[in-house]
């Protein structure tokens, strides 16, 4: 699978090395693959529900929700969900964003599994794992295609149990 992601340097600014997963996404394989090692992985773990975090994490999240035979809740910006939400401010390095969650997407006592693109430097994660928590759910598990080691994104998610495909 890392060989068929494309690394960007300088992208969006000089001195970042974007790993650009549409490349991967395209090739039949590289897709079909993420998703098995995914749905092999989390096969086992007991939880109700699949949360995809607003954009990336709406390729693979719904894939895997229905690999496993399970549900699909998104997590979105604000102002895009139609009924009432339950948001989730959280630090950006220059600022804040939030995120948001239909207020009944979650029961309290459901499990939910959150999938995503890139664990970084763990702050949306850990904002999503809060949303899954005001709700009454517990968070089972985060899977990430990537991770990036280097921005120590794990310390912010410390307690809870994170598998990544590929490591930078």
């Amino acid at each position: 699978m890392k060989q068929l992601i494309r690394e960007v340097p300088d992208f969006p600014k000089p001195g970042i090395n974007f790993y650009d997963i549409t490349t991967l996404l395209k090739d039949s394989g590289g897709l079909k693959s993420v998703i098995g090692a995914l749905e092999e992985r989390y096969r086992s773990t007991p939880f109700d529900l699949v949360l995809g975090i607003e954009a990336r994490g709406f390729i693979f999240a719904p894939a895997v929700a229905y690999a496993l035979g399970k549900g699909f809740v998104p997590v979105r910006k604000p102002k895009k969900l139609p009924a009432a939400t339950v948001q989730m401010e959280y630090a950006l390095e220059y600022g804040t964003d939030t995120l948001e969650i239909h207020a009944d997407a979650i029961q309290p006592g459901q499990r939910v599994l959150i999938v995503d693109d890139v664990l970084a430097t763990g702050g949306t994660a850990a904002a999503v794992a809060k949303l899954v928590e005001k709700l009454g759910g517990t968070v089972a598990s985060l899977g990430f295609v990537i991770e990036l080691d280097f921005l120590a994104g794990r310390e912010k998610l410390s307690g809870y149990d994170i598998h990544s495909l590929i490591h930078y």
